[in-house]
């Protein structure tokens, strides 16, 4: 069966290269009638060949569940050997499923919304060459592999992003949230490239066997693992939109729907979480970088919470959420084993309800002529009864109500941060709060979405609108992920199922007590829950909603435009990053390019001093050798006489 592996790689990549090379040799008119399902097929194939490796580690014995299968050996100098090959184990495994089945069911979805786009095949291609490097990323057996799959996957999140970038004025928007993510994901990407080179200089080698085995980490001082362990939070925080590097999340939301849903909330910007999980023995080895990555993942939560309660447009709220939700994710990965099974648990049940979030965002939007502002909905339940239910199911998931999705992944993750740790006795409290905060926030601004998309005492909608739910290419996959919403949390929190699943790689996470008894914080978080959302209800589906939006307090200003995140980034780093290559061009304009300009200058000059000396006469050349000559028995006659004085 370990054969079948590289064809979870293999037939996405496949379907890209068909999709992009054929139009080249055969041209795009046959292709673009039917090139569309082929990029649904490649993606499908991999979710088959997915579901088979799965029900055979399933049937495997948890001592047996880590594969490594070798593919080639990729260069080889001297002493050293570069080679590929996957690790199939429950944790590349878990993403391999989510990436396969929720992205099919966003290939489909995409088959209707994008239906009449020109450019569709292409859409296509680049969709399932994002797929190819997620799984690339997931199944690598080496942090070298695991590189080439993050770099393909930012560059198939820019080629989408910007996808939209018609070369005209008003499609600028989107060519610069392109590269805004790109550059700002590059900014990370330094960071993992810095980490292989500081593994690779005490270890020898990158693949995970060596990397991370216990002689490994057990002789690294804990200097290096610190600086290795920041570097790949760095790396982290700019592919999964944390704190400082998460500006450019809300604007990728320029891209079409379902890249939104697929790449910004399922899968693309989950890779940080994987990344800190998969490191978790240098993270452990670290205590210092292990405080940050909680400390990064608590502000972000709470940051993505608060931009998320103003925003109007739909998607940028859904964005803000997700930012939030993955810091969630972060804060359990760096709580060491009593988090990172909630961690990978979390972002399961996260890239089901809020891929069905974003769908249905995309389906309401379908239905009101592509607009983004909820201010300019509501009402939409009778009209949308299917993305409606949907949305609910996701809506009642992401706040964590029994027995929906979120309630067995987040409601983890909280008691693990109210755990004490020894020496530590401030962080439980701290960080247990901030996670119960965060909850109640999360309810607040995830019911006003709700309420102001499809509740209130009247529709607010421009005129000439008339709402109504897409094809059921769109509403089925709706369906899946909203059921995946209320039941997947269920199927595999009751009796630690998922946690039994991930002990192979993550170890066995010992049992402690958290500070408050368990009830009292699943009680708690629940009536905080409960009062946000009853708060929003009365603001958002009691009271008229204001079709333009209110001044707000000063809070509520500094969180629509994102916390000043970008002006703050513009006067740290933008501006100084001008004035330094200001200073460069200068120097090299005025130093470099005018120095060398006045090099040949002054040769001229002294040719010019020198040539003067030529004079064309024989005596004068006489005349010049004697003096010469003399010159030189003059000082001779001086080194002789004062050698013989000594």
């Amino acid at each position: 069966m370990i054969g079948l592996a590289p064809w979870l790689i293999g037939s996405p990549l496949i379907g890209a290269a068909i999709l992009l090379l054929w139009p080249v040799v055969l041209g795009r008119r046959s292709i673009d009638r039917w090139g569309h399902w082929l990029g649904v097929a490649a993606s499908a194939a991999s979710g088959v060949v997915a579901f088979i490796l799965m029900f055979r580690m399933i049937g495997t014995p948890a001592e047996g569940r880590s594969v490594d299968h070798h593919l080639w050996t990729w260069l080889s100098a001297g002493g050293l050997d570069v080679d590929l090959g996957l690790r199939l184990d429950p944790l590349s495994l878990t993403f391999v499923m989510l990436v396969t089945f929720v992205g099919t069911l966003i290939h489909v979805y995409s088959v209707a919304y994008m239906d009449h786009d020109p450019h569709r095949r292409r859409f296509f291609a680049y969709l399932n060459l994002f797929v190819a490097a997620m799984l690339t990323l997931v199944l690598a057996d080496s942090y070298l592999l695991l590189f080439v799959g993050w770099e393909g996957v930012g560059l198939a999140s820019y080629l989408l992003i910007g996808f939209w970038d018609t070369g005209r004025p008003s499609a600028r928007e989107n060519a610069v949230a392109a590269k805004k993510a790109f550059v700002m994901n590059r900014i990370g990407d330094m960071g993992l490239i810095a980490a292989m080179a500081l593994l690779f200089a005490h270890a020898g080698a990158l693949d995970f066997g060596t990397a991370l085995s216990d002689d490994s980490v057990g002789s690294m001082s804990q200097a290096t693992a610190t600086a290795i362990g920041l570097c790949l939070l760095l790396a982290a925080c700019g592919k999964s939109a944390q704190f400082p590097l998460q500006a450019w999340l809300g604007d990728a939301m320029a891209g079409p729907t379902p890249v939104s849903a697929l790449i910004h909330a399922a899968t693309m910007v989950t890779a940080g979480v994987y990344l800190m999980v998969r490191s978790g023995a240098i993270l452990e080895a670290a205590p210092t970088a292990q405080l940050v990555v909680v400390l990064v993942g608590a502000v972000t939560l709470l940051f993505g919470a608060v931009v998320g309660c103003a925003k109007d447009d739909i998607k940028k709220a859904l964005a803000a959420s997700t930012m939030s939700q993955i810091g969630y994710m972060m804060l359990a990965a760096g709580l060491g084993p009593a988090g990172y099974a909630f961690a990978i648990f979390h972002l399961l049940t996260h890239g089901f309800f809020k891929a069905g979030l974003f769908l249905g965002a995309g389906s309401v939007m379908h239905a009101m002529g592509d607009q983004t502002d909820m201010r300019r909905f509501g009402g939409l339940s009778r009209f949308l009864p299917i993305t409606w239910i949907t949305m609910g199911l996701g809506w009642l998931a992401i706040l964590g109500i029994p027995p929906f999705s979120g309630f067995w992944s987040k409601d983890g993750i909280i008691e693990a941060a109210f755990i004490p740790v020894e020496g530590q006795p401030w962080r439980a409290w701290v960080f247990g709060t901030v996670a119960v905060l965060g909850a109640a926030i999360t309810a607040f601004y995830m019911t006003r979405l709700f309420f102001m998309t499809f509740g209130g005492r009247r529709p607010r909608w421009t005129e000439g609108q008339h709402p109504h739910e897409g094809s059921p290419l769109m509403w089925w996959p709706l369906v899946f992920l909203g059921v995946g919403s209320a039941a997947l949390g269920l199927v595999l929190g009751i009796g630690g199922t998922f946690t039994t699943w991930l002990e192979p790689v993550v170890g066995h996470a010992e049992h402690h007590e958290p500070v408050l008894p368990v009830w009292l914080i699943i009680t708690a978080t629940l009536v905080v829950v409960v009062l946000g959302a009853l708060l929003a209800f009365r603001m958002y589906a009691v009271q008229l909603v204001p079709e333009e939006a209110p001044r707000g307090s000063a809070l509520t200003r500094a969180a629509r435009k994102d916390l000043y995140q970008d002006a703050a980034n513009e006067t740290l780093v933008v501006r100084p990053a001008y004035g330094l290559a200001r200073v460069v061009q200068v120097g090299d304009r005025d130093v470099v390019d005018r120095g060398w300009g006045v090099l040949p200058q002054a040769v001229s000059w002294f040719g010019g001093v020198f040539r003067k000396a030529q004079t064309g006469y024989v005596r004068s050349y006489a005349a010049g050798m004697a003096g010469g000559v003399l010159v030189i028995a003059v000082v001779a006659w001086l080194v002789v006489g004062l050698g013989g004085a000594q």
